[in-house]
């Protein structure tokens, strides 16, 4: 997979994260307390800068009350 693509992934992983952090209402704060990771971290997934491991997608999707598959769309 190249780097172009690998940077696309994360980026639409991140603005979906956005998407349903903003829906409920929540900061990156509230959302990194929720899902038991840093803001920074939380602030790094939405600008598609990581790439965030099976757990913390878990860990996220949990905290926004989602399914893990829903972050993919």
């Amino acid at each position: 997979m190249n780097a172009t693509l690998q940077s696309k992934i994360k980026k639409n992983f991140g603005l979906q994260i956005r998407s349903f952090r903003k829906h409920r209402g929540l900061s990156q704060e509230d959302l990194a307390a929720v899902a038991m990771l840093d803001r920074t971290y939380i602030g790094g997934i939405e600008r598609g800068d990581l790439n965030v491991s099976l757990i913390n997608i878990y860990k996220l999707a949990n905290a926004l009350g989602v399914s893990p598959k829903q972050l993919f769309k």
